[in-house]
């Protein structure tokens, strides 16, 4: 039996149920308090498998997704893998639940400069004092205006330097895992081209990762598969900017409301 709903319902229904969604999100996409910050950081200790890891309370890393960008925004949107998209930039716990995130800045923006302009960045709310967060090679390390540890970049490293590495990148991995959890669980989301305006995009990449974390609340934990749980890399800084970032879409992030 099939039902005959017009093209206009359907769009306005899957508009209005996205957008009750994202209401959520400050209350589903926060940063831990109190003995919460406590166990974020033995979580980490124990995925590096050193104790010293404890003071990390997030990693951090970026997710293209797939868009149909107007034809005068296409350059804005080309990433350096040759296809269009927006990005979601996200930091998770040790169990890959989301604790901030920043979604809608068009591919072709670096890794670094995403997070320059996000939320968690220019409000300096997190990681709380004598905390940090760990990312790949693709950020910078910082002590200021946040506390970012990232890998020693090769070659010559020392064998501390080849260890600290070695241990970061088992603790980091867990935001890989998250991704994968996540296009593990919505395919025709993060593995086709979403048919939808890249200002919408950003919404339904936000609906996401609210319903990601209410499954991990849940005890509904989908295992990625291995495809979709690899790293890609760090990005490499690009000498040109096809334009500023956030001059094509809309940002949502979860410290912030909605930026145009």
């Amino acid at each position: 039996m099939t039902i005959d709903i017009p093209k206009t319902t359907v769009h306005r229904m899957v508009h209005r149920v996205t957008w009750a969604v994202v209401g959520l999100l400050k209350r589903i996409i926060h940063f831990p308090q109190g003995n919460n910050i406590n166990d974020v950081g033995d979580g980490f200790a124990r995925l590096a498998g050193s104790a010293h890891f404890n003071v990390v309370v997030g990693a951090i890393d970026g997710c293209h997704i797939r868009v149909k960008p107007r034809k005068a925004d296409e350059n804005c949107y080309l990433n350096r893998k040759l296809f269009y998209s927006i990005q979601l930039q996200a930091i998770c716990d040790h169990r890959g639940r989301y604790v901030d995130i920043c979604c809608g800045f068009p591919g072709s923006v670096h890794d670094s400069r995403v997070l320059k302009n996000s939320p968690v960045y220019l409000q300096q709310q997190y990681p709380p004092d004598g905390r940090c967060i760990i990312g790949d090679g693709g950020y910078p390390c910082l002590a200021a205006p946040i506390r970012l540890l990232t890998p020693y970049r090769p070659p010559n490293l020392n064998p501390v330097q080849a260890r600290y590495n070695s241990m970061l990148s088992r603790a980091r991995n867990i935001i890989e895992r998250s991704f994968g959890m996540m296009k593990t669980r919505w395919r025709s989301i993060f593995f086709k081209t979403l048919e939808v305006s890249p200002t919408f995009a950003s919404a339904v990449i936000t609906c996401c990762t609210i319903l990601h974390n209410l499954c991990l609340d849940n005890g509904d934990i989908m295992e990625p598969e291995e495809d979709e749980a690899g790293d890609d890399g760090p990005e490499p800084e690009p000498e040109h900017r096809a334009q500023e970032p956030g001059g094509c879409g809309w940002i949502i992030g979860s410290t912030w409301g909605d930026l145009a």
